[in-house]
């Protein structure tokens, strides 16, 4: 079964509370998850909470979709999500061209999509699979139904454009201002959300009801789970002849009068408020994952807690701490594999060891390190290639590679860059991954004990969940150095796993973009060096 995921959405915006749910999913999970993110802006906060950025063209630039393809197939994306309405059309239409490169984009069928998008055949839509939908037309000369009534555009979103009509002068007024609008009788009533997820091939998982309490900007603020039996039933239905693939969202409103769910729109994606049920148990971040790692997954009726509340809130987050925050730390945390010292070293060294072991195969540590270089399992390779299957000296090999007491030394100025940050008042820590053994014989054999006040590796927390981009470490060392986040910042080579972390918890960060390094590459970040002695220029 997979065990590593990566996901791509696009128009990342402002849906971090999305990547939230789907980080903490993977980590409940022990599935190593790495989160792409696409939009046309850096400083989209999503991306902050992404391990990687992807700088795209609008969506209407015929560059948009190659530039796509492009980054799915460098990077060997699993999946491809969206999250905004205006990017559903065009990437169903690519659908297969995306599958030919090994990438899912998870969405509906194209006819599927396109009556979604405009809201005058969703409207026959709903009818002609025996639901309830306010009359619909598209020109007022039309309108005969009375007042209040509802003007909005037919492919709108986001509740921009929409008017509630009190008048038939209201009702000509705006219908110049709308260019492309359907008119509906104003139903007065409760208004739900159907939060959906199907698996990918449309037959449901998750069927969460939930009350619209409060909204702003056509997004909830408040809303209240409710498993109506009515409703769930209704959506069934229509699950049954749309066949959703992933996440959509369903609005009604229920008459208040004679309680019928006259239904109003679909939305063939993660809808804003996905992130509530998902916090209410009906977890389809989870099942996505375990879809993309192979695993069925059945229906779970009434997952999310029926009558649970929730509310939503703003929250800024530092895209850019710029220079002279840098300036005013009082703490700076350092990675230790190939940030302050060369990684590959460590390597060398240990197949050094190994080669001793081998004594009847010539040139052993060569072949062990063009192995490594190939991106092979070189102990496994160099045995085989040699003809030799014996399980116990293969466990030799693992043992004295991992034990081994490294021949390493630090990056050429790094020892005195960690001594001037300490004359001038500013702690140092190090946090690193790794199994403890090892990293323990490193920092020994560096002679970082002595030169730093804490260090802390996050295999000796419990295990391997507690590596980055965990936070748990993170919030130690903050204890230990009794320095608030902002005041700290990290320094680290790998764009995939370090820096989630610093930015949830408003650490400022330096990308060290080490060009020797086995996992830095080029990433978005605010602050990036590509030598080590350039921090001296940035922290002091």
């Amino acid at each position: 079964m997979k065990r590593k995921i990566k996901i791509l959405f696009t128009s990342a915006g402002r849906r971090v509370e999305l990547m939230q749910t789907f980080r903490a999913a993977s980590e409940n999970m022990g599935i190593s998850l790495e989160l792409y993110g696409a939009d046309v802006k850096s400083t989209a906060p999503a991306l902050s909470f992404c391990n990687h950025t992807v700088l795209v063209p609008r969506i209407s630039d015929p560059a948009y979709i190659p530039m796509l393809l492009e980054v799915c197939e460098k990077e060997h994306i699993d999946a491809l999500i969206p999250t905004i309405d205006t990017d559903l059309h065009l990437l169903s239409t690519k659908a297969d061209v995306f599958a030919g490169i090994g990438t899912r984009v998870v969405i509906s069928r194209e006819e599927k999509v396109v009556l979604c998008r405009d809201k005058r055949i969703t409207a026959d839509y709903f009818n002609s699979i025996g639901l309830h939908t306010p009359f619909t037309v598209d020109n007022i000369r039309d309108y005969h139904e009375g007042f209040p009534a509802f003007l909005k555009p037919r492919d709108g979103s986001s509740s921009v454009g929409a008017h509630k009509i009190e008048s038939e002068e209201d009702l000509i007024a705006y219908s110049k201002e709308v260019a492309d609008y359907i008119v509906q009788p104003f139903i007065d009533g409760t208004e739900y959300t159907v939060d959906i997820f199907c698996d990918f091939a449309g037959d449901p998982i998750y069927i969460t009801p939930r009350i619209r309490q409060a909204i702003r900007a056509g997004e909830v603020l408040k809303t209240k789970i409710c498993q109506d039996d009515q409703i769930i039933s209704e959506m069934k239905q229509l699950i049954a002849d749309f066949r959703p693939c992933g996440a959509i969202t369903v609005q009604l409103i229920r008459d208040k009068t004679t309680n019928v769910d006259w239904y109003i729109e679909i939305n063939p994606r993660y809808g804003g408020g996905a992130p509530l049920s998902m916090k209410a148990g009906a977890n389809s971040a989870c099942a996505m994952l375990r879809l993309l790692t192979g695993e069925p997954v059945t229906y779970q009726p009434g997952a999310a807690s029926d009558g649970a509340v929730y509310s939503r809130f703003d929250q800024c987050v530092c895209v850019d701490p710029g220079i002279d925050a840098l300036k005013r730390l009082d703490a700076v945390i350092f990675d230790l594999d190939d940030t302050l010292y060369p990684e590959k070293a460590y390597v060398r060294s240990g197949y050094r060891e190994v080669a001793k072991l081998l004594p009847d195969i010539k040139d052993a540590e060569v072949r062990l390190w063009d192995a490594f270089l190939a991106g092979r399992p070189a102990i496994d390779c160099v045995l085989q290639d040699a003809g030799i299957d014996d399980p116990s000296l293969k466990a030799r090999c693992l043992e004295t590679y991992r034990e081994h007491e490294p021949e390493i030394r630090l990056y050429d100025g790094a020892a005195e860059l960690i001594r001037k940050l300490r004359r001038n008042g500013k702690k140092v820590a190090i946090l690193t991954d790794g199994r403890p053994s090892g990293q323990r014989k490193k920092i020994h054999a560096l002679g970082l004990a002595d030169l730093v006040d804490e260090i802390l590796v996050t295999d000796e927390l419990g295990g391997v969940q507690f590596r980055k981009p965990n936070d748990v470490g993170f919030r130690i060392l903050k204890y230990r150095l009794d320095v608030p986040y902002e005041r700290i910042a990290y320094v680290g080579d790998n764009p995939s796993k370090d820096f989630h972390a610093p930015l949830m918890l408003g650490m400022p960060y330096i990308y060290y973009q080490n060009p020797d390094s086995l996992y830095s590459k080029a990433a978005h970040a605010p602050i990036t060096v590509h030598e080590l002695k350039a921090l001296e220029g940035i922290l002091f």
